[in-house]
């Protein structure tokens, strides 16, 4: 099996992006956005996806920085999966953080479509807007050409309820992504066909 790596630059009038994702890592993680909330956010998704993931971004706002670095993250994972052979292709992940709950499933299906029921309360995000975590999941799943179904289920606490959805879609995708040996050189579609 070939590296599922992939080193992504993106420069605009607006941001300026390196993001390099190893789909085969151990979780290892530098993330340096100017954005702290982001950052943290970012690091859950690697950690518990066990992606290497390194992200260096700067920006004129924070809309544009968070839209562009999931733009970057989902050609990387395009780009990393290849042809996507031997993958399970589906999976879904719960994760509950203290008094909050949280949960994704994804389908790497070469059809990107976000679908998500985040309950937010805009309460305690340090100055990072919840609305940005939607905007980042959907911008992400259309540039990866993945399906995306996310929603807090319950919680009290913004961070918390965003962090368990970073922490779920990280270990939903570490499954996604995986490589089945039953299936080695298979794609995963009775189509023999992955859109893309």
């Amino acid at each position: 099996m070939s590296e599922r790596k992939a080193n992504i630059k993106r420069e605009t009038a607006e941001t300026n992006i390196s993001l390099n994702l190893d789909l085969d890592g151990s979780g290892k993680y530098e993330i340096v956005t100017g954005i702290r909330m982001f950052d943290h956010l970012l690091a859950q998704l690697a950690r518990h996806g066990a992606f290497d993931l390194s992200v260096s971004a700067t920006g004129d706002d924070a809309h544009h920085l968070v839209e562009d670095v999931a733009i970057c993250l989902g050609k990387a994972l395009l780009e990393a999966l290849g042809e996507r052979r031997g993958i399970v292709r589906m999976a879904d992940a719960s994760v509950p953080m203290d008094e909050a709950l949280s949960m994704v499933a994804v389908d790497i299906s070469g059809r990107g479509y976000a679908k998500l029921d985040l309950a937010f309360a805009d309460n305690d995000m340090t100055g990072f807007p919840t609305d940005l975590i939607r905007h980042f999941l959907e911008t992400f799943a259309i540039e990866g050409r993945l399906n995306l179904h996310a929603r807090t289920l319950y919680g009290a606490n913004d961070h918390h309820k965003a962090e368990a959805l970073f922490k779920a879609l990280g270990r939903a995708l570490d499954a996604a992504v995986r490589v089945d040996s039953r299936r080695a050189g298979e794609l995963p579609s009775t189509k023999e066909w992955l859109e893309g």
